[in-house]
């Protein structure tokens, strides 16, 4: 199969079940049928992503997009944000940001710090459902920049 035409694979980085389970399902049906890879905290993603602390994961070879939570139990979403971001190995890694969190100054950091999008989880299920079935939607259309 040519490398340029492999599916992408998403990475959820989020500790919550019932947001990782809600976030899928829209996902889902948004007719998005790419694998989701999930972790519920940030070592264990760092590890799949960077397991020698640079050289991504050989899995990590083919198209990746991650969507990553703020607030994990073991580290900050903004320190895997800057290690991702920071590394020439996993920096074109397509980042969307998905927290709780409305802060302008946490956005912007996030933004610096080179997030692709930046989505805020409503704290309602309903309006939580609508954000990632529209996420799932830009998910359906989006390119993703081949690894090298």
């Amino acid at each position: 199969m040519d490398d340029r035409h492999q599916t992408v694979t998403i990475v959820m980085i989020e500790d919550d079940a019932g947001h990782a389970r809600l976030i899928e399902k829209n996902i889902r049906r948004a007719a998005v049928c790419n694998e989701i890879v999930g972790f519920n905290n940030g070592a264990e993603a760092l590890e799949y992503l960077q397991p020698n602390g640079t050289e991504p994961h050989p899995a990590a070879h083919r198209p990746l997009l991650i969507l990553l939570d703020l607030n994990l139990p073991d580290m900050s979403g903004l320190d895997i944000l800057a290690r991702l971001k920071g590394n020439e190995h996993t920096r074109r890694f397509p980042i969307i940001v998905l927290t709780t969190t409305d802060d302008s100054r946490e956005i912007e950091k996030c933004y610096d710090l080179g997030a692709n999008a930046y989505i805020t989880k409503p704290l309602d299920y309903d309006n939580f459902s609508t954000a990632i079935r529209q996420l799932g939607l830009f998910l359906a259309v989006i390119q993703i920049p081949e690894m090298a």
